[in-house]
């Protein structure tokens, strides 16, 4: 069963879909304001979000610029402004469809189901944060959906930081859970080259981290 939140201020239009998505069998979540939808998000594991682009105390758009680079899921717009400049602004900031109004809602039910499918193949083993996404299955990794080429050493470097995000790895872990389980003796200074390199290849400003973060004597951490 999926959770789906939806955003939008014409009550009759929200409790309508509603309506329609729970036969569907989904768990349905609905808001009217900008407000109240960012408190859903906040306390409820959301699989789509259907938002309404204009809202009572504030604007859709906006509140997708806000929880993009901290959510995964997918954000469909409700619009009545279907313009091709609309559209083309709403992708750019992380949209993932439109839906202009008025609306089938047998479309609407096909598309969602269609979107919570896809996403939920793409998430079983990908890791997603701000800009950087990591294929563990296919070992790839890609920076504003651009792949970079790392090093077998970097990218495990990587791999074992973004997987423990939130938690500090010391140096010495990394130093036994990136080589010496392959015999090989490498000393601290290597550790930091390839640390310097990886930085050099992902971030946007080497000086200025936003992924791989120096815990100052003890080691590093993944992400704020």
């Amino acid at each position: 069963m999926s959770n789906i939140l939806i955003i939008e201020d014409d009550r009759v239009l929200n409790r309508g879909v509603t309506f329609a998505l729970k036969k569907d069998g989904h768990n349905v979540i609905y808001a009217y304001s900008k407000k109240d939808g960012m408190q859903e998000i906040l306390n409820n594991k959301i699989d789509l979000l259907l938002l309404d682009i204009n809202l009572p105390d504030g604007n859709g758009v906006e509140l997708c610029k806000e929880i993009r680079d901290k959510v995964d899921f997918p954000i469909v717009f409700f619009t009545a402004n279907d313009t091709e400049e609309d559209m083309i602004k709403g992708f750019e900031i992380g949209c993932d469809d439109y839906i202009a109004k008025p609306f089938s809602v047998e479309i609407l039910k096909h598309k969602i189901n269609a979107m919570i499918r896809r996403n939920d193949m793409e998430l079983k083993n990908i890791f997603k944060y701000k800009e950087l996404k990591i294929d563990f299955d296919r070992m790839a990794v890609l920076v504003a959906d651009k792949e970079i080429n790392l090093t077998a050493t970097e990218y495990k470097l990587l791999e074992l930081l973004a997987k423990n995000k939130g938690i500090v790895v010391t140096k010495e872990m990394l130093l036994e859970k990136i080589w010496d389980n392959n015999g090989n003796f490498v000393d601290e200074n290597t550790l930091s080259v390839n640390i310097r390199r990886l930085r050099k290849k992902v971030e946007k400003d080497s000086r200025r981290p936003e992924y791989i973060i120096n815990v100052f004597g003890i080691g590093y951490t993944f992400g704020e």
